[in-house]
């Protein structure tokens, strides 16, 4: 049994830890940690399921209010953790709000206030998914090409702002038009959607705390680190040049990155570049695969940090 300790240990029994706080169950499952762990230490535990202990501790120690500081934070499993969270928030906890709320408003008469709130929520859904989308596709991305050794002098994590504060300050808004303004008596769905609404608001604040204070320092370290290890090797040494991702794409994929990301349509980058739609339609898809980047805001935003374009160049799709 834990009793007010200032933080959670590799020590403590894993089970007692989720009996003193249930909500780390989330953690648990976005680590991929299985359950019937029995009576083993966190340390235990984490070693079986190969997750890096001080990762976990300091992010289930910061969720849970206790002290979180002092931890060495191994990247790859925090960003695996974060992609996890996104596909809960996205694939199931905004769907489930979406769905209670429709049902519940269905029993009561269709009224003004019932309407907003849904035009409301849809809106704020697609705000959620495109922020998530660009941090799957971009800022991620950039995390894990700088784990394996690539850095860009003109680029660096401090560029990126994370934006779930207001996200969840979106839900808090939405939860106070529910208590202040939706008089409906005996309506169990909607309550059922407000607890939704709540829990999913603290699941963004939370997330948003780990990117703030555990991410983006230890990508920031990292930077730190490898430039100034290149600085240190620039020392006239003619070696084999690392591969970067700029590498691995062909001149004419890189023409048609720049042809998404100033707006054109696959119809006009084939006109331009004298191809076939196909072929451009081709191109689109080996570009997806080999940068892992699925959507044109993403592409947008790879074509401005590699200097493919200019900033003002970009057309970012409405």
């Amino acid at each position: 049994m834990i009793i007010d300790q200032s933080s959670y240990t590799r020590n403590d029994r894993m089970r007692d830890i989720i009996n003193d706080n249930s909500i780390l169950l989330t953690v648990i499952n976005r680590f991929s940690i299985s359950l019937g762990f029995g009576d083993k230490s966190v340390a235990v535990v984490c070693e079986e399921n190969d997750v890096d202990v001080d990762t976990f501790l300091a992010v289930i120690n910061l969720i849970s209010g206790k002290g979180w500081s002092g931890y060495r934070i191994a990247l790859p499993p925090l960003i695996g953790y974060l992609r996890k969270s996104h596909r809960y928030i996205l694939n199931h906890a905004l769907p489930t709000i979406k769905k209670t709320l429709i049902e519940g408003i269905q029993q009561t008469n269709t009224s003004e206030i019932a309407m907003f709130i849904l035009k409301f929520y849809d809106g704020y859904m697609q705000e959620v998914r495109k922020h998530m989308e660009y941090e799957d596709n971009v800022v991620f991305s950039y995390v894990e090409n700088l784990i394996a050794g690539e850095v860009r002098d003109k680029f660096q994590i401090s560029d990126f702002s994370s934006r779930h504060e207001h996200m969840a300050g979106s839900l808090d808004e939405l939860k106070e038009l529910f208590i202040y303004q939706y008089n409906q008596q005996d309506n169990e769905l909607i309550s059922i959607a407000l607890f939704h609404i709540i829990m999913c608001g603290n699941d963004l604040m939370s997330h948003c705390e780990i990117e703030n204070k555990l991410l983006f320092p230890a990508v920031a370290e990292l930077e730190n680190r490898l430039k100034t290890q290149s600085a240190g090797h620039d020392d006239g040494h003619v070696g084999e040049k690392p591969k970067t991702v700029m590498d691995i794409l062909t001149d004419r994929e890189k023409e048609v990155i720049i042809g998404v990301a100033q707006g054109l349509a696959n119809k006009e980058i084939a006109d331009r570049l004298n191809l076939s739609f196909h072929t451009v339609t081709t191109y689109r898809k080996n570009i997806s695969a080999k940068l892992n980047i699925h959507t044109t805001a993403g592409l947008v935003i790879f074509a401005i940090l590699h200097h493919l374009i200019e900033i003002d160049e970009a057309k970012m799709p409405s």
